[in-house]
C-alpha cells in the first residue's frame, strides 16, 4: 500500500482525472445493463406482442444506448490514455531519482555495485515498480462499478443476485493464494534480470578483449546459462498465471449460467420479469470485468513491490558525499598539503595508503612513481576527492577540499584518469562537457595537448561524432581529448593518471613541454602526474616514489636515480623492455 500511496500523490492530479474517466465508464457500463432492461421491457416484448415496433420508444432506446456508449468511450479514453500518462511519469521521475542518487554516491558505493545490476535498478526494476499503475485507474474505477452492479441487481432480483455472489468468496480464495505463489517466481525473476544486464555489460564492455583472445564461445556459454535461468524463472512465474487466468475467467461465467438457469424457472412461475433476468444475467457480465481488472492489479503487485524494493533499497542509500560551504582563495596555482593519510577499500584490513604526508609548492610538477598496487591511482582519487581517507587530511591553499563545495572543488581540481572514456557526442562535447567554453578555448586546449591537428583533419572539425566511447579514435588520440577536456577547464590543480601511457613517446615529449610552459604561466595548475616514463619523470620538478603505500624516497629524478636501487631498477624497466622488443 506504501508503493501505491507514493505513487498517488506523486502524480494525484492526474491519477484523479484517470480515475474520474474510470468512474465514467463503470457508471456507464452499469447504465448499459438498465437500458438494456429497459429496451427489452419497454420496446422488444411489446413489439413482440403487437406485431409491429413503436417509432418512438425504438428511437428513445437507441438514443439512450448512443449517449451510454459515447459517455462510456470518453471515460475509456480518460482512463486509458491519462492513466497510462501517469505511469510512463512516474517511470521517468523515479528514473531520475536513481540516475541522481547513483551520481551523488561516492565511488566506494559504486566499487561494490556491479554495473549491470545499477542498470537493471533504473530500467528494468524502475518499470516494474510502477507497472501496477497502468491497471490500477481502472481498477478503482471497477471497484465503483462492482458496487453499482451489485445494487443495480439487486434492485431487479435479490433471489439471483445472491445466488450468483456466491461465485465471490471462491475468486477471493483463489486470489490470495495466487499472490503467495506467483510472488517469490516474481522475485527470483526480477533477480534474474540483473543478473542478465550485468554478464551482458561485461561482455559488450570487453567485447575487444574476448574477441582478440578469441573466447566468444565462452562468454556466449556465460551468457546463455544465465538467460536460459531467467527464461526458466519468467516460463515458471507464466505457467503458475496460465492456471489462475482461465479460474479467473470461468467463474463469473458460472455465475451467469447459474443466473440464467434458475431465472427461466422465475420467469416461468411469474415471480420475475423478462427484462430483470436480462438486466441480472448482463451486469454478471459486467461483473466479471471489475474481477478481472482487480485481479491484474493483483497479479502486478508482486512484481511491483519487488522492483520497488531494489529501487528503494538504491534511494535509501545514505552514502552520499556531502560538501561543505567554503571555496577557494585568490587564484592561479594551488598549494597541495597532504597530511598523514590513510585509506582502505571496504571489506578489506590492508591499508592501501598508510600515513601519506606530502607537500606541494603552487606552481610544481610532481611526478608520483610506484609499482603496480603502490597506491598511486588510490592518491588520485582522494586527491580529486573521488574517495574520502580513513585518515588524515588533503588541503588546498589551506582549505580541507572536504569542506569546499562541489562547484568549487570541480572548478579547482581536475583529474585526467589512467582509463579514458568518450561520449557519443562530437569533439566539442567531449571536450566541453556541457560547459559554456568558447571554440578558442577548446582550440587552445587541444594545442597543448598535441591534438589539434587530427582534430582539424576530421571531417566536421569540432563537430565530428566519436561513436560509442571514441571507437573511430586511437588509444592516444581518446587520451589526449581527455587531458584537453581537463585543460579547457584551466584548473588550479591538474591530477594526471598516467594519462599519456597510449601516447606515441615522441608525442607526449610534445604534450609534456606544452604541459610544463602552461604551467610555468602565473595561471598555470600545479600539476601531480603519475608516471613510469623517464621523458615524463624528467619534466618533473619533484619526484614521489611509492612502494607498498608508503612514501619510500623523495627529491629529484637524478637524486633518486643515485640513492634508490629500487627507484632505478623500476624507471629504467620500461627502457629495457622497449629495447629487448627492438
Amino acid at each position: 500500500m506504501s508503493l501505491l500511496g507514493r505513487g498517488i500523490r506523486d502524480e494525484k492530479f492526474l491519477f484523479s482525472i484517470s480515475v474520474i474517466g474510470s468512474l465514467v465508464f463503470g457508471a456507464m457500463t452499469v447504465a448499459d445493463a438498465w437500458v438494456l432492461g429497459w429496451a427489452t421491457d419497454h420496446v422488444i416484448r411489446p413489439s413482440f406482442a403487437r406485431g409491429d415496433v413503436a417509432e418512438g420508444a425504438l428511437f428513445a432506446a437507441i438514443a439512450l444506448f448512443m449517449a451510454v456508449a459515447i459517455l462510456r468511450a470518453l471515460g475509456v479514453i480518460g482512463r486509458r490514455l491519462i492513466g497510462g500518462i501517469v505511469y510512463y511519469r512516474l517511470v521517468a521521475t523515479y528514473r531520475r531519482k536513481v540516475t541522481r542518487k547513483y551520481l551523488a554516491l561516492p565511488m566506494s558505493w559504486h566499487h561494490r555495485h556491479p554495473t549491470g545490476q545499477l542498470l537493471s535498478n533504473a530500467n528494468a526494476d524502475v518499470e516494474a515498480a510502477w507497472a501496477v499503475f497502468m491497471p490500477l485507474p481502472m481498477a478503482i474505477g471497477v471497484i465503483a462499478m462492482l458496487v453499482a452492479a451489485i445494487v443495480a441487481m439487486l434492485a431487479a432480483d435479490v433471489v439471483l443476485t445472491l445466488v450468483g455472489l456466491v461465485v465471490f468468496p471462491a475468486l477471493f480464495l483463489i486470489n490470495v493464494y495466487y499472490q503467495r505463489w506467483l510472488s517469490p517466481k516474481v522475485a527470483h525473476a526480477q533477480s534474474l534480470r540483473g543478473a542478465v544486464s550485468a554478464v551482458a555489460h561485461e561482455s559488450f564492455d570487453g567485447a575487444m578483449v574476448v574477441k582478440s583472445l578469441g573466447r566468444e564461445s565462452d562468454e556466449t556459454e556465460r551468457f546463455k546459462r544465465v538467460t536460459e535461468e531467467l527464461r526458466d524463472a519468467n516460463i515458471e512465474a507464466g505457467r503458475i498465471r496460465s492456471m489462475f487466468d482461465p479460474l479467473l475467467e470461468a467463474l463469473p461465467s458460472f455465475g451467469i449460467l447459474l443466473v440464467i438457469v434458475l431465472g427461466v424457472g422465475r420467469v416461468a412461475s411469474g415471480a420475475a420479469d423478462p427484462g430483470d433476468v436480462v438486466s441480472v444475467a448482463y451486469l454478471f457480465t459486467v461483473v466479471a470485468f471489475p474481477v478481472r481488472a482487480i485481479g491484474w492489479v493483483l497479479g502486478e503487485l508482486p512484481r511491483s513491490v519487488v522492483g520497488w524494493n531494489r529501487v528503494e533499497s538504491v534511494l535509501d542509500e545514505r552514502g552520499s558525499m556531502s560538501y561543505g560551504d567554503d571555496s577557494l582563495p585568490g587564484s592561479g596555482p594551488v598549494a597541495l598539503d597532504v597530511q598523514s593519510v590513510s585509506f582502505q577499500f571496504a571489506d578489506t584490513d590492508r591499508d592501501v595508503l598508510k600515513g601519506i604526508d606530502l607537500e606541494v609548492e603552487p606552481g610544481k610538477v610532481v611526478a608520483v612513481v610506484g609499482a603496480t598496487g603502490s597506491g598511486k591511482s588510490t592518491l588520485t582519487s582522494l586527491l580529486t576527492r573521488l574517495v574520502d581517507p580513513n585518515a588524515g587530511t588533503i588541503s588546498v591553499d589551506g582549505v580541507d577540499i572536504r569542506e569546499l563545495t562541489h562547484d568549487e572543488l570541480a572548478r579547482a581540481i581536475a583529474v585526467v584518469p589512467q582509463g579514458t572514456f568518450l561520449f557519443d557526442d562530437s569533439v566539442r562535447a567531449n571536450v566541453t562537457l556541457g560547459g559554456d567554453y568558447t571554440d578558442e578555448d577548446v582550440w587552445a586546449a587541444l594545442r597543448t595537448v598535441q591534438a589539434d591537428r587530427f582534430v582539424s583533419a576530421l571531417p566536421r572539425g569540432l563537430d565530428s561524432e566519436l561513436g560509442e566511447r571514441g571507437t573511430t579514435l586511437s588509444g592516444g588520440q581518446r587520451q589526449r581529448l581527455s587531458l584537453a577536456r581537463a585543460l579547457v577547464r584551466n584548473p588550479r590543480l591538474l591530477v594526471m593518471d598516467d594519462a599519456t601511457s597510449a601516447v606515441d613517446p615522441e608525442v607526449e615529449q610534445r604534450i609534456l613541454k606544452a604541459l610544463a610552459v602552461h604551467t610555468s604561466d602565473a595561471d598555470g595548475p600545479t600539476v601531480l602526474v603519475v608516471a613510469y616514463r623517464k621523458a615524463t619523470i624528467a619534466l618533473a620538478d619533484e619526484v614521489v616514489f611509492l612502494d607498498d603505500g608508503v612514501i619510500a624516497e623523495r627529491g629529484s629524478h637524478d637524486e633518486l636515480i643515485a640513492r634508490s636501487a629500487d627507484y632505478r631498477n623500476l624507471v629504467n624497466a620500461y627502457d629495457q623492455a622497449r629495447e629487448a622488443l627492438s
